[in-house]
């Protein structure tokens, strides 16, 4: 059972977040994809992003947690939604876009190196990826949920093989500069 699997970490992450979203990033997002444009949320949670990006692009929510899915189906039936697992992403629907918002950071790095390879089979040809980060170097736990840590350096050298990377840069979410987004394109 996965840590948002439980009913109760779920509501508590929805109470955390209250007042925080995305919006920052999908404007970012828009400089280099095109109105319209099929996107993939990986980890969507409660909806936040998926509803920002929806003003823009076709888009398609996935998250492991099923309760995270069913809660956005009760608040909005017409969206598509996959339960995916941001390692295999196990679906044949293919993608103009990747879009996650500090998801992959509970991945292991072996894990975050096999989702890279499942990414790139989903993106069409010339496919954008989009994902944030916390920045710094290291991992830890807190209550059972992993979070590892990047810099620049690290990002570049696990994506550069298949992308090429459009722009990497530090913002600042809660703290200066504790947050880095990644944008690349598919090669």
């Amino acid at each position: 059972m996965g840590y948002y699997d439980d009913v109760e970490k779920v509501k508590q992450y929805i109470d955390i977040s209250k007042g925080y979203d995305g919006r920052a990033m999908v404007d970012v997002l828009c400089k280099y994809l095109k109105k319209g444009s099929s996107l993939l949320e990986i980890g969507m949670g409660p909806g936040k992003d998926l509803d920002l990006l929806s003003e823009y692009y076709l888009v398609t929510g996935s998250d492991s947690s099923q309760v995270f899915i069913d809660y956005y189906r009760e608040r909005k039936a017409d969206v598509e939604l996959l339960q995916l697992d941001a390692v295999s992403l196990d679906t044949t629907k293919t993608f103009d876009c990747i879009y996650s918002n500090k998801v992959l950071q509970h991945l292991t790095i072996d894990e975050h190196i096999e989702s890279i390879k499942s990414q790139f089979r989903l993106l069409n040809s010339g496919g954008i990826i989009f994902h944030t980060f916390w920045y710094g170097r290291g991992e830890e736990e807190y209550g059972g949920l992993r979070f590892q840590y990047y810099d620049e350096n690290m990002i570049e050298s696990m994506y550069k093989k298949d992308y090429k990377i459009l722009d990497i840069c530090k913002y600042t979410e809660d703290e200066l500069n504790d947050s880095m987004y990644l944008i690349a394109r598919k090669k």
